[in-house]
């Protein structure tokens, strides 16, 4: 696929105020400081496009962004836990639960990992709760760069162990780095092939 265009769209918490149009849309959410707005600058080719910062949880909105025309990239904060008064049952953020459950044009989550890392709980149990949900999702493994390639192929296998423990398969990865591009081309062909079933379909 060929970025020709990236236009931020807008902004909000609440999922009735999105988009109405019928376009198709690929939200990319991981926890903060997962790299998420530097591998979206890298996906668009865009340096400045979803904004970075040093300060983890920069995002907290809903951030819509237009791609040539045809599709949107949804850009959603990172996902923490938040006690429900009543109980010490956990959930995550309403709005992201919400926009998840209710956003139709939602047709597949990427959820961002960072590769150096041993598999953490929450990051477990969002990518358990969207399986519980029947929401589709990847997973994009970040900063690959930092990691020499035995070691990342290593924590990659141990990251399939873990995911094996509770899910039949591992859900389909991409390994990629913002900093030289790695993965770019295949994120993006992936995106380009569900639109075009999509595009041949009721959608």
């Amino acid at each position: 696929m060929q970025i020709k265009s990236a236009e931020f769209l807008m902004s909000n918490s609440e999922v009735a105020k999105c988009p109405k149009d019928r376009l198709p849309e690929y939200a990319f959410i991981g926890r903060s400081n997962v790299g998420k707005s530097s591998l979206i600058n890298m996906l668009m080719q865009r340096k400045s496009l979803a904004k970075t910062s040093g300060r983890p949880g920069k995002t907290q909105l809903i951030n819509h962004f237009l791609v040539n025309k045809n599709w949107y990239l949804v850009d959603l904060p990172g996902y923490g836990y938040a006690r429900v008064s009543k109980s010490s049952k956990k959930t995550f953020q309403k709005f992201i639960t919400n926009y998840f459950e209710k956003r139709e044009q939602m047709v597949l989550a990427f959820v961002l990992v960072d590769c150096r890392h041993e598999p953490q709980p929450i990051d477990l149990d969002f990518m358990q709760w969207l399986g519980e949900s029947g929401i589709p999702f990847n997973i994009i493994f970040t900063k690959a760069d930092k990691l020499k390639t035995k070691a990342l192929e290593r924590n990659i296998a141990t990251y399939t162990e873990k995911m094996l423990e509770s899910w039949e398969e591992m859900p389909a990865f991409f390994v990629t780095s913002a900093s030289n591009s790695i993965g770019r081309e295949e994120v993006l062909q992936y995106i380009d092939q569900l639109n075009s079933t999509i595009q041949n379909s009721d959608f």
